[in-house]
């Protein structure tokens, strides 16, 4: 059997602390420092620990050439190669090892830079209750954040002394402006009205739709969309949990940018589509009544087949759905709407309800519209009264 390393492979110390009785009858701390050593694999669904004999035994394996496991075995016993053999940081060409060699070979294929891999890979959360943790301990307001924070840093930055900075004309203000000012996050919707089949097309078509497709070659096109995209290459699609929406069946749907048309995943009760937004957007249930629900997904294949092992592609791509959330958010609100985006989302149970494989195509936020409750029960941050007309906002 021939053996190689896993192409990309970070490892970490993490120190944990346990109580040393010992110690503190020594006039110490009464903790122990233990050192473990992680390796973070993004083709992998976990980090791994390892002991410096792996760590030493790893460092002698090349990622691209071959190497004869009896010759590997001169530097290291059988039972250690095994086992990174089995944790899937050394790859096997035998056959018992075909699928995680698979699963590494999907993974070099795609062009990742290494460290935006690993940040990926393992920032993305499963099962988490952030919106019930909030709630435990008793952090509604901001001045709730205050008071378990202390004051965070000054909200305006200055870099020179008041007497030089050069004042700017103030402006006369567009209906853009008022758009704008009107553009308020929304955690109160109205789940006894239905969002309009058209206000709904037209908001999707609008964000997401090709507006234009210009021809290279037979398989190939350039798309032009509202938003912009790094090398023109739009690599976000986006997928829906539609709840409240007219002529549309509660349930999971991928919309197709090129047809302005959904595709059937899933579809669902809608008691079973409330609760499979509150576990998608880890808990936050002042946003899991929206009326269509967007998850962001870019197909980092995409990006990656031009900017390959490229530092900058992934915040290339983060921005792209950034843009496309404004963009989603300024039209709500153009329509009377409320939207929302969110990043504390469970990406895994994301990619679980939607069949995405992560390293390919995975979210990076949701987002959501529909209509606003006729009352603020939720608070919402708007100092302006733009939306609600009372101060209880």
């Amino acid at each position: 059997m021939r053996i190689r390393r896993c192409l990309t492979l970070l490892i970490e110390p993490r120190e944990r602390f346990d109580f040393d009785v010992q110690s503190l009858l020594e006039g110490g701390s009464g903790l122990r420092a233990e050192r473990d050593w992680i390796a973070l694999a993004p083709h992998l669904d976990e980090p791994v620990a390892l002991s410096i004999d792996q760590i030493s035994l790893l460092g002698r394996v090349s990622t691209q050439d071959w190497m004869e496991f009896d010759e590997l075995a001169k530097h290291g016993n059988a039972t250690t190669i095994h086992d990174l053999l089995d944790a899937g940081l050394l790859i096997g060409d035998a056959p018992e090892h075909v699928a995680m060699r698979d699963r590494e070979q999907t993974f070099r294929d795609g062009h990742w830079h290494p460290l935006s891999a690993v940040m990926h890979a393992f920032g993305r959360w499963h099962g988490v209750t952030s919106g019930e943790q909030v709630r435990n301990i008793g952090i509604v307001s901001f001045n709730d954040l205050v008071r378990q924070l202390g004051d965070p840093p000054p909200h305006f930055h200055s870099r020179s002394a008041k007497s030089q900075r050069l004042p700017l004309a103030a402006p006369d203000p567009t209906p853009l402006d008022e758009l704008l000012r009107r553009r308020t996050t929304c955690r109160n919707y109205d789940t006894s009205r239905l969002l309009p089949f058209s206000t709904f097309s037209h908001v999707m078509h609008r964000v997401f739709g090709a507006q234009a497709v210009h021809t290279v070659t037979k398989d190939v096109a350039i798309v032009k969309k509202t938003s912009p995209s790094a090398g023109g290459l739009h690599p976000t699609d986006a997928y829906l949990l539609i709840q409240h929406v007219e002529r549309i069946e509660p349930g999971l749907y991928h919309y197709h940018a090129g047809d302005h048309a959904l595709e059937p995943i899933r579809p669902m009760l809608p008691d079973d589509a409330n609760a499979l937004a509150l576990k998608l957007l880890a808990h936050q249930d002042w946003f899991a009544n929206a009326h269509a629900i967007v998850v962001y997904a870019p197909r980092f294949l995409r990006s990656f087949w031009k900017y390959r092992n490229h530092a900058k592609v992934y915040r290339a791509v983060t921005l792209d759905v950034g843009h496309l959330s404004q963009t989603l958010q300024i039209s709500a609100t153009e329509f009377g709407l409320g939207a929302f985006v969110t990043a504390a989302i469970n990406e895994v149970d994301i990619e679980k309800a939607l069949g995405l494989e992560p390293m390919r195509e995975s979210p990076v936020a949701i987002g959501g519209f529909g209509w606003r409750a006729p009352e603020c029960a939720r608070m919402e941050f708007d100092p302006q009264h733009a939306v609600w007309q009372t101060k209880k906002s």
